[in-house]
């Protein structure tokens, strides 16, 4: 399911295939098997790759950051609001049912007539598809096969996505600051996993270079990597070393670095203050 997906994202891309017209139909496609609605995502994704780490920029296709004068100024809901939200559990547990089931399904404010009847025809084709599917097998047999499919691909897409952008030396930047091609290369890192793990996430491990250059498709990443010399210095991370971000929760703009919550206790109080102010 991970490998339909990162089909899936690379047809939003417009780049798996060189026709355009291919890439939407098995973009749709591939988005009725995955549960996401094609146009849809496909918008809110560019978003994302144009501003990604852009700090006067969030909201769109990201995951939800903020700075520690941020987090200080905040009230007291929202602060457990963003507690709540950065728990691994719910990030990774609650998060693939919340996108599945509520998210996907409807279209975003503004959206185009286009994108919304792409939203009703994935919707529609993922009902009837389910309902053949338990009229075949059962309802029971279906949810028992497809729940934990969906559940556990969906967390590791979640994951990937966290990851790759969560490391300590990341880059953050107000938009005065920010630059493109630093977001790419020092703000998406190089999430250097086994072959194995490699092939079954379709080589997204390379997010620099797909933020780099999103038309390069997924099977051109590892050897667009190789080929290009300042590439093999951005940030690397391992799978036993990625698992250092679960702990990393705001982002710190003097230090330019994620920090835990519990490293607010080192701050000054005169920081703290000043940001609470």
């Amino acid at each position: 399911m991970t490998r339909i997906f990162i089909i899936f994202h690379d047809c939003c891309h417009q780049s798996f295939f060189k026709n355009r017209r291919l890439n939407n139909i098995v973009g749709t496609i591939t988005g009725i098997l995955t549960l996401f609605p094609y146009s849809q995502w496909k918008h809110s994704h560019s978003i994302h790759h144009a501003t990604s780490s852009n700090l006067d920029k969030r909201g769109t296709g990201d995951i939800w950051v903020l700075t520690i004068e941020e987090y200080l100024s905040a009230p007291l809901w929202r602060r457990m609001a963003y507690r709540i939200y950065r728990n691994p559990f719910v990030l990774f547990g609650l998060g693939p049912i919340y996108a599945f089931l509520l998210s996907n399904r409807f279209n975003r404010k503004g959206a185009r007539l286009k994108e919304r009847m792409n939203t009703y025809t994935t919707n529609i084709s993922i009902v009837a598809l389910a309902g053949l599917l338990c009229w075949a097998i059962g309802w029971e047999s279906f949810l028992l096969v497809q729940g934990p499919i969906f559940f556990i691909s969906g967390s590791i897409g979640i994951w990937l996505f966290y990851v790759q952008h969560t490391f300590e030396d990341s880059y953050f930047e107000e938009n005065e600051d920010w630059d493109y091609v630093k977001a790419a290369v020092e703000g998406s890192s190089f999430y250097k996993l086994p072959k194995l793990l490699q092939w079954l996430t379709g080589n997204i491990g390379y997010h620099h270079v797909h933020h780099l250059s999103p038309s390069v498709p997924n099977y051109k990443l590892e050897a667009v990597h190789n080929n290009t010399l300042p590439l093999q210095n951005v940030p690397t991370i391992t799978l036993a070393t990625s698992l250092r971000s679960l702990q990393f929760r705001l982002w710190d703009e003097q230090s330019k670095k994620f920090v835990m919550y519990r490293d607010l206790k080192s701050f000054s109080k005169e920081r703290v203050s000043k940001a609470q102010s």
